[in-house]
């Protein structure tokens, strides 16, 4: 059963009463800047996460252009040697 809105106060003036005004926006703010540096990691990973792809793909595409090349290489080397015979 959840408390009811008198029962809220209560709480929240029990709980001033116990760790006071000054602490309690010390607490407040750790808290803050504890949720914006877990926002903040959270999205360098997603940054990070992204570059790698983006790395992966241009590896792949420089790969694709190398087998390009060494396939062209290749067929010259075959047609050179066609007109040796």
């Amino acid at each position: 059963m959840m408390p009811g809105p008198f029962e809220l106060i209560i709480i929240l003036v029990i709980v001033l009463v116990l760790f006071g005004g000054k602490r309690l926006k010390n607490i407040g703010g750790d808290l803050g800047n504890a949720i914006k540096g877990f926002k903040k990691s959270m999205k360098d990973g997603e940054d990070k996460k992204l570059d790698d792809k983006e790395n992966v793909i241009e590896a792949e595409t420089v790969q694709s252009e190398k087998n390009d090349k060494d396939d062209v290489i290749e067929a010259e080397t075959v047609d050179t040697n066609k007109d040796k015979k």
